[in-house]
């Protein structure tokens, strides 16, 4: 769910939707405080030797914390259940830009992780296992070289050279195939370093993280600036609440009279306690543009991560399916090697092979007879 973004501090009813009177405003920080300002007066929600025209409970609950807000590292969120259900803003999609808006506690629990730190850590990831599968290849093409390495020098091993007619033939042709499915494997290894250890391994060069760092700083600077004016909205309410304390109790002496303090000095105070609440409503204004500064570019840059990461994963998707398409082609070649030797292994006739053999070695047809006196 996306957070709340409010780019401006905006006049509300009072919590218990009581309508307030006429000139008086009702004022929400982000930090849940609220506050009254009459702008017909400018008196902020104190007590005057003459009551303002605000309900009497108006200065009682000036600072009070709304129950459906929350601050969580300076960012301002609903409490879960409060406040108008969040529509995700790419529904059904599991999109970046819908899940990591507040942060996340590390392991040991010491410290927490900014949401748009763990996109990062995703891309890193990734970098890391397109680095690891191209390794991986690398290893595939070692073995198809040692392998196509050794078929051919088996392929000349004088073994069983001397085998004669049919079956000689085919044994011949047995040895060739070898030779030739060496050359098959050779080849395959070159198209697997070509076509895909070296796309997998330079895809995204040295300058993706780099571009990953100026992502990470941008949105870390907005946080931080995020971060500065949360302290000044914070100094800003701690701020109205002194010169509200003061007006009240500059306006209690008066009334029952254990000060000399005049109606100039009420003034005064009231001057401070309404400029303490401009400052405050300037604090909180400043402090919302922020947050919405920060919560467009966390919305824009988390999609371009996710539009990153859906690339990284069909480029290798199309690089491993040439893997097997590579790997396919070899066993079809594989197989026209081992063709010519199944048919010769076919035509195979013992009797053939014995003619043969018989007609160059033979040693004479003429048989011997009996001996006679």
């Amino acid at each position: 769910m996306k957070p709340v973004a409010v780019c401006a501090a905006a006049p509300e009813e009072d919590s218990d939707r009581r309508p307030l009177p006429p000139g008086w405003s009702s004022y929400t920080s982000p930090e849940g405080l609220r506050y009254y300002v009459n702008s017909c007066s400018k008196a902020n929600g104190g007590h005057g030797s003459r009551k303002p025209a605000a309900p009497p409970e108006a200065a009682e609950v000036t600072l009070r914390k709304p129950p459906h807000l929350k601050q969580i590292n300076c960012v301002t969120f609903p409490l879960p259940g409060e406040g108008p259900e969040q529509q995700l803003l790419k529904p059904n999609e599991w999109s970046y830009c819908d899940f990591f808006w507040t942060d996340k506690k590390d392991p040991q629990g010491t410290t927490s992780v900014a949401g748009f730190e763990v996109l990062l850590q995703k891309q890193l990831k990734g970098k890391q296992m397109q680095k690891e599968m191209s390794e991986f290849i690398h290893e595939r093409i070692k073995i198809e070289e040692e392998y196509a390495k050794n078929l051919s020098k088996l392929s000349v091993s004088p073994l069983a050279a001397q085998e004669e007619g049919t079956l000689g033939e085919a044994w011949t042709q047995l040895k060739k195939s070898l030779h030739d499915e060496a050359e098959v494997h050779m080849k395959f290894s070159n198209k697997l370093h070509s076509e895909v250890e070296k796309p997998l391994l330079t895809f995204r060069g040295d300058n993706f993280k780099k571009d990953l760092k100026k992502y990470d700083h941008h949105i870390a600077d907005l946080r931080k600036q995020l971060a500065s004016r949360y302290a000044g909205v914070e100094k800003a309410r701690k701020a109205l609440a002194d010169r509200q304390k003061d007006l009240e109790v500059k306006t209690q002496q008066l009334e029952i009279k254990l000060s000399n303090k005049t109606e100039e000095d009420i003034k005064k105070a009231r001057r401070k306690s309404t400029q303490a609440g401009d400052d405050l409503m300037r604090c909180v204004d400043l402090y919302n543009q922020t947050q919405c500064k920060w919560f467009e570019e966390m919305v824009t840059t988390s999609m371009e991560l996710e539009k990153l990461e859906v690339e990284r994963i069909e480029w290798i998707q199309q690089h491993l399916r040439q893997y097997t398409t590579l790997r396919h082609e070899t066993d079809m070649f594989n197989q026209s090697m081992v063709e010519p030797v199944d048919k010769l292994l076919q035509n195979v006739d013992p009797a053939k092979d014995r003619e043969l053999w018989v007609k160059e070695n033979n040693t004479g047809e003429v048989r011997p007879v009996d001996m006679s006196i």
